[in-house]
């Protein structure tokens, strides 16, 4: 299959055929559709450019780039890698039945929810001071981050606090474990990165057992 891009709608429950309850994420493809076709001979490579969704006001010149390609502005312009059996071009609507089948692996990049400021025990994980007597209120405290002598400096990606979350990340091996042309959206086992609404990309699976 080639690259292309969903919205992620949220997490429900399917049960198998052994009436086991599955935890799913709905992907929808709804109206992914090609805005720009790169090709070797004219950009040196070859990727296609996607979008999803509509954007009311768009910037002249991504208004200009969309009308180009008779195209509907979108909320995200994301360039993808094609196969050489990429039968889209610009302007048309991508369908499930033309990239995913049920038992697929896929790998699904998307950006992780946004925490706010946290502090060491939260963000990574430390077990926190002691909180018996003779301890001052630094029980959630990170403790010491240098030191007096050499180097006297604290190393750099020493873990403190700070904003968590709102990274990318990606989530691998993911099996496709159903779909529905009509609606143009797929089922995925577990969950995958980002908030309701949030736009994930999906391209096969890089590690799979041969």
């Amino acid at each position: 299959m080639s690259s292309l891009i969903a919205k992620k709608i949220g997490m429900t429950q399917i049960f198998d055929e052994n009436s086991n309850a599955l935890g799913v994420t709905v992907l929808s493809i709804g109206d992914c559709r090609v805005v720009q076709i790169k090709k070797n001979k004219i950009d040196g490579y070859t990727s296609a450019q996607l979008t999803i969704g509509s954007k009311k006001n768009p910037t002249r010149p991504l208004e200009q780039h969309f009308k180009k390609y008779n195209t509907e502005p979108g909320e995200i312009i994301m360039e993808v890698q094609i196969n050489e059996d990429f039968k889209y071009k610009p302007g048309s609507v991508l369908n499930v039945k033309d990239f995913f089948e049920i038992g697929q692996k896929v790998d699904i990049t998307g950006i992780s929810r946004g925490k706010g400021f946290a502090g060491v025990m939260k963000r990574h994980n430390h077990s926190g001071q002691g909180a018996s007597h003779g301890v001052h209120k630094v029980h959630r405290g990170g403790g010491s981050i240098g030191n007096a002598t050499f180097p006297g400096h604290v190393f750099k990606g020493q873990k403190m606090p700070g904003r968590m979350g709102k990274n990318k990340r990606t989530v691998q091996s993911v099996t496709v474990v159903g779909l529905n042309e009509e609606e143009n959206y797929i089922l995925v086992n577990g969950s995958v990165p980002g908030s309701k609404g949030n736009i994930v990309k999906i391209q096969s699976a890089i590690k799979v057992k041969k």
